[in-house]
């Protein structure tokens, strides 16, 4: 019995994609009240912890290309969320931080981050969510 094609759909690559997309999304309609994009809540999560990091290194957490972060780290210093800081360590390096108006920012939009997560726990049930959330760590 010859065996059946996967179709493209079928796909884990293309269901991960999917999700991602329709997770993505709809994370950035919750955003877009507040005026932040997905990327920018990225970032300003990684800073919120008061550590103070290089492009590079928050590139690397905020899962952007150097590039694109340095664009998006200009608008946020534009808009006061964030600030720039000359290493003490390194003067070659620039820290990130989080500025006090990007920091009350951050408390208004982790509600929103955090329902999110909360409603995808809900639909996978909580017991799948964790078993998820293991499985994708893997994969990243």
């Amino acid at each position: 019995m010859p065996k059946e094609p996967i179709t493209f759909e079928r796909h884990l690559s293309y269901v991960l994609e999917a999700a991602h997309r329709s997770v993505s999304n709809s994370l950035a309609t919750r955003l877009k009240a507040h005026g932040i994009q997905v990327t920018a809540w990225r970032v300003m999560e990684c800073l919120d912890g008061n550590e103070r990091l290089t492009m590079g290194e928050l590139a690397r957490r905020a899962l952007l290309n150097p590039p694109a972060l340095s664009k998006l780290v200009d608008r946020m210093v534009s808009e006061g969320l964030v600030h720039r800081q000359i290493s003490s360590v390194d003067q070659r390096q620039v820290n990130l931080m989080l500025t006090n108006l990007g920091r009350r920012r951050m408390l208004q939009i982790r509600q929103d981050a955090e329902d999110q997560d909360h409603a995808l726990m809900e639909l996978l049930e909580s017991e799948n969510g964790e078993t998820l959330r293991r499985l994708l760590s893997k994969l990243a």
